[in-house]
């Protein structure tokens, strides 16, 4: 799946522009919208709350299944909040909107403190409703295939990769979002934030529909979307669905299925539209009992606000025989070596690091240039597996996370905190750090999928197809062409120096700024 935002990205800075003129009509044509929010990185503890920065809208018009799609990106830095609070509020209480978000509390915690200390913006933003967090929806349909009720806890960007096939790079996350202007990249991975999560809730209402999880009020004859709301309620074949409901949710879900809505609407119907903020349409039959019977409400308390004072927990102990517990001395981010390769150290004088899950796109580009790079054996390590795992392997662990610097067992030779924020800074400066030689050979030598090393040999084109059998597709345009192929020892992945392999290479030469001397 392609998703492409860049021609469809409003920025809106004042309530003057266009762009608000848009936004407003837009929400106006919206029953379902992706929420997501982008605040100056936070460095150490700070008394006061993130100042959001910028809030992504992201409007499905019209049907959530073929309408277009819009994402607005709205400067807080820049606009007047007070002139924009009301609307917002409005789109947050708005029963006819389906808001969507990723573990939303803290994006709205911080964004009802951001309001909250503007005059006539009142006490900020307490509620969101209706709302539906994509970490559930990934868990229904998580449970549904597995038909195991364990909990699930995944990154935006993992479940983007499994439900959408695409890959969310969460390299921008970190970066900082008071500059302005903001630049391409950063739009583009604000936009995407926002837009996947429609995407996301597509792919959950389509298997709604195709496993028959609610009945669709189009299956009602064609001559029925004609009748008056009472006329319905008489018909024998179609009252039972509709009659349970109240009288508000029979005319929402009449006006919502009607090809033309009438000129004229009835007093009663009048009555409750003028109780709408937003003159907006009402969700159509599928999305209301999605709504139904699935969606939930964020509200903030008093709580949420304050700091939480972390509990003091025993020493645990590791497999190791080391017990991990934390120094609360100086806690420094500069190398501190030998390394423990080093053969003074009885090492094999090979650099071997473990790159954490804050830090695994470097691992992929060490390994580009050669480098031995492993990842934590599971998804979501604890600290004490992390510590057993370079310890064994005789590595140094590569993480952005000063918290794990306070464990002694590490501070010595065996951690070191990375600060750029960009994959390729981070490999130059893991390169400079450790003093790495990198030369044109290496490049491309180990498996970027599981840093296993070729076999030295490489494979011809009946070799490989006869590896690939049952594991490995290889493009028939490669058939009539002089490459050569190589497999991974460890995992039997095959490569090939095509187009791909080519433009690798150079890059990391760039990047490495290796000399052809």
């Amino acid at each position: 799946m392609d998703m492409d935002p860049s021609d469809g990205i409003h920025l809106v800075s004042s309530t003057e522009s266009p762009e608000f003129t848009r936004l407003n009509s837009a929400l106006t044509r919206s029953s379902i919208v992706g929420l997501d929010a982008e605040w100056k990185p936070v460095r150490g503890h700070q008394p006061n709350l993130p100042t959001v920065l910028l809030l992504q809208i992201a409007c499905r018009l019209h049907s959530p299944l073929n309408g277009s799609t819009i994402v607005f990106l709205i400067d807080l830095s820049q606009i007047h909040l007070p002139s924009i609070y009301h609307l917002l509020r409005d789109l947050f209480l708005s029963p006819h909107i389906l808001k969507l978000g990723f573990r939303f509390k803290q994006d709205l915690l911080y964004l009802s403190s951001t309001f909250s200390s503007h005059e006539g913006c009142h006490s900020g933003f307490h509620t969101v409703e209706p709302f539906l967090d994509i970490a559930t929806i990934y868990s229904h349909l998580h449970h549904k295939q597995t038909t195991r009720k364990t909990k699930v806890t995944k990154s935006l960007s993992f479940i983007c990769q499994e439900l959408l096939g695409i890959s969310l790079s969460k390299e921008l996350q970190c970066s900082d979002w008071s500059r302005r202007p903001l630049t391409e990249d950063q739009r583009t991975y604000a936009a995407m934030d926002a837009l996947c999560l429609l995407e996301i809730f597509n792919v959950f209402q389509l298997r709604l529909l195709k496993q028959g999880g609610f009945q669709n009020l189009t299956e009602l004859d064609s001559s029925s979307l004609n009748l008056g709301l009472k006329q319905i309620l008489r018909e024998p074949n179609i009252s039972t669905r509709i009659s349970r409901t109240t009288f508000c949710d029979a005319v929402e879900m009449v006006r919502a299925t009607t090809i033309e809505y009438p000129q004229r609407l009835h007093a009663e119907q009048e009555v409750i539209l003028r109780k709408l903020s937003l003159d907006t349409l009402p969700m159509d039959y599928t999305l209301l009992q999605i709504v139904r019977g699935y969606s939930d409400k964020i509200v903030l308390t008093e709580s949420d606000g304050k700091p939480r004072t972390s509990k003091k927990k025993g020493k645990r102990k590791s497999s190791t025989g080391f017990t991990c517990k934390e120094k609360r001395v100086d806690d420094t981010d500069e190398w501190r070596g030998p390394a423990p390769w080093d053969c003074l150290l009885g090492g094999d004088g090979f650099p071997k690091f473990l790159c954490d899950v804050m830090v695994e796109g470097l691992a992929k580009h060490l390994r580009c240039v050669g480098i031995d790079a492993a990842v934590p054996y599971s998804r979501k390590p604890e600290t004490r597996e992390l510590i057993d795992q370079a310890i064994k392997e005789k590595r140094v662990l590569l993480t952005r996370d000063a918290k794990l610097l306070r464990h002694e067992y590490l501070l010595g030779n065996q951690i070191y905190r990375v600060k750029s924020l960009l994959k390729n800074d981070q490999l130059i400066e893991v390169i400079e750090t450790f003093q790495l030689k990198i030369c044109e050979d290496q490049l491309m030598s180990r498996c970027t999928k599981c840093n296993g090393r070729f076999i030295q040999k490489p494979l011809s084109i009946e070799e490989a197809i006869e590896a690939a059998k049952g594991f490995q597709v290889i493009p028939n345009c490669l058939f009539d062409r002089n490459i050569e192929f190589w497999q991974c020892i460890d995992c039997n992945q095959l490569y090939w120096e095509g187009t791909q392999y080519h433009n690798a290479v150079q890059k990391f030469i760039d990047v490495c700024k290796i000399s052809s001397a």
